[in-house]
């Protein structure tokens, strides 16, 4: 629609309105003061100050992952868009839509390596879907709207465009583009029809599903197929609540430290259907589990991206569809008479059950009771979030995830995730309690943005900051390829809960496990975000072996 006279800040605030984004993250600069003015005065969409520009993109990528519209971050130029980039490969690893809008120098100082003068194409070409600079302003609803359409297309990801200061000051008269929505994708019916007939004749097919551009529709398609076919499924690393983990068909998750059983079925498997997931080299334990191109299994791959399809594994049959179609399309396909492994679907189910059952470990905090606590006070609809550390075992192997979206973890092994996409999951959804996995380490990585949790009056927020005073994953590698010899792993932590406390958030610490429940109450009922730091043995450094165990084996080998 045609609009009166306006500067290029108010021009691009009001294509993100009408692209369906409802909240933008960002440190504000200097760079972009136009778009802060055509913030003003207005609640859609909404600008939200945070205190770092890695934790405002990640927060953008969380909403991301929540709407399946492109998560929006501001940044200035320079040091901003540095500090953004954690962000950007996080939404680039994990097949998320997203923009970065970076405040550019005036472009008449170019290439003068003016002050935080950088090169946006160079520095984000390998981690963005496409990076621009919209030169002049009668041009931002023209970019915007292919910034969308790109961030959304075939296999989701980052886009990154650059704003010069001069461009976002011009004052033009230009249309507003109109909205841009994924274009799907439908299988081919013959290819359709042939992944049918393999399945007739399996014996032991096994399904796995992962990748972005997933809604809770097509998973409510996926959930009806599995049911109809009795069909046992596996999700992708970090992908858990693709299928509800209550469902009967769901046997477990191929993350880090999977299931034993379930890497014997994925070996076993006379047919693998693999939905959305790259098969990256979390999900296939370091590309051992599957043979590289040659899987050693047959292979039906379905990806919305046909650059994927063969990447790293020739399959058998491959389709190319978005997740929502393929889903639509596999929930009508007409089961088999027979289904031989039903059988083998239900002794996979019970050995799930049986492995998501936390064992005891060193120390007298227990994380197998925290989860249980946590089980009995929380909803099905509840969201968890994490970070990056052997902490995450913790929630990802025993935590029962529900509906779709109800895990917000990154697949690029991010730390300091948990916290901004548990602010921004909050920001969505008021109502659902949140509650955020961290480690000591992880958590000082983003933990500033508790202030920005305060300023927006959030509630239902509970931070778990799991603390044993190291860098816990890297400790343990380190003990096994070098035992005994500690070096730069061992930290020196603040009281978090009186940090807590002095942002206005409830702070308690637990180191028992009967005090746990306790303050886990208080944390749910007090009016505003909490944080609960569980101080554990570092004996406990995965739910299943010690460091002096890791060591010792170390040491036995000669290392």
């Amino acid at each position: 629609m045609a609009s009166s006279e306006r500067h290029g800040g108010r021009i691009l605030v009001d294509q993100l309105e009408a692209q369906g984004i409802d909240y933008c993250f960002g440190v504000p600069g200097e760079s972009y003061l136009p778009v802060l003015d055509g913030f003003y005065g207005r609640n859609r969409p909404r600008f939200v100050v945070c205190r770092h520009e890695g934790g405002a993109a990640m927060m953008a990528e969380a909403m991301g992952k929540l709407t399946g519209r492109p998560g929006v971050a501001f940044v200035t130029r320079g040091p901003g868009a540095t500090n953004a980039a954690s962000g950007v490969h996080v939404a680039q690893q994990d097949s998320t839509p997203l923009i970065l809008f970076v405040g550019q120098i005036d472009s008449a100082t170019r290439e003068r390596d003016a002050f935080q003068e950088v090169d946006y194409r160079r520095m984000f070409s390998g981690m963005a879907k496409w990076v621009a600079e919209i030169d002049r302003a009668a041009r931002i609803p023209e970019m915007v709207q292919q910034a969308v359409a790109t961030a959304l297309a075939g296999r989701p990801g980052p886009v990154v465009l650059a704003l010069p200061e001069d461009m976002l000051h011009e004052k033009v008269t230009v249309d507003d583009a109109p909205r841009r929505d994924p274009v799907p994708i439908w299988p081919d019916p013959e290819r359709l029809e042939e992944l049918r007939e393999r399945l007739a004749r399996a014996q032991r097919p096994l399904a796995i599903v992962g990748g972005g551009g997933w809604t809770a529709e097509a998973c409510g398609h996926l959930a009806r197929f599995l049911e109809r076919f009795d069909l046992p499924v596996a999700a992708g690393f970090r992908r858990q609540d693709i299928v509800d983990n209550e469902h009967p068909c769901y046997v477990g998750d191929l993350g880090i430290g999977p299931n034993p059983e379930l890497v014997a079925r994925v070996r076993a498997a006379d047919l693998l259907l693999v939905l959305g997931s790259r098969l990256s080299e979390m999900t296939t334990q370091g590309y051992t589990l599957l043979g590289v191109p040659h899987p050693g299994v047959p292979l039906v791959h379905v990806h919305p991206d046909p650059r994927e399809l063969g990447r790293v594994y020739a399959p058998d049959l491959a389709i190319c569809a978005t997740m929502p179609a393929m889903a639509a399309a596999l929930s009508a396909l007409p089961p088999p008479a027979s289904r031989p492994w039903a059988e083998d679907r239900a002794r996979l189910r019970a050995s799930y059950l049986a492995w998501r059952e936390p064992p005891r470990h060193p120390g007298e905090l227990q994380m197998g009771e925290v989860l249980r606590a946590l089980r009995a006070r929380l909803p099905r609809e509840a969201i968890v979030t994490n970070g990056a550390g052997n902490y995450c075992a913790w929630p990802n192997r025993f935590w029962p995830y529900g509906p779709f979206r109800s895990q917000l973890a990154p697949t690029s092994g991010s730390m300091g995730y948990g916290l901004p996409a548990a602010i921004a999951a909050k920001l969505l959804y008021p109502e659902r309690p949140v509650v955020c996995f961290a480690g000591d380490g992880c958590f000082l990585m983003t933990g500033q943005e508790l202030a920005t949790a305060v300023q927006y009056g959030i509630r239902g927020l509970v931070v778990l900051v799991v603390n044993n005073g190291m860098y816990g994953t890297i400790r343990m590698h380190q003990e096994r390829e070098y035992p005994g010899r500690v070096s730069g792993t061992e930290l020196v932590n603040p009281d978090f809960a009186a940090y807590a406390r002095a942002f206005g958030c409830f702070g308690a610490r637990v180191r028992r496990s009967e005090e746990f429940a306790p303050a886990l109450d208080e944390a749910l009922a007090f009016p505003g975000p909490a944080l609960v730091e569980l101080s554990i043995d570092p004996e406990a450094i995965t739910p299943r072996t010690t460091l002096s165990a890791i060591r010792a084996a170390a040491s036995a080998r000669g290392d």
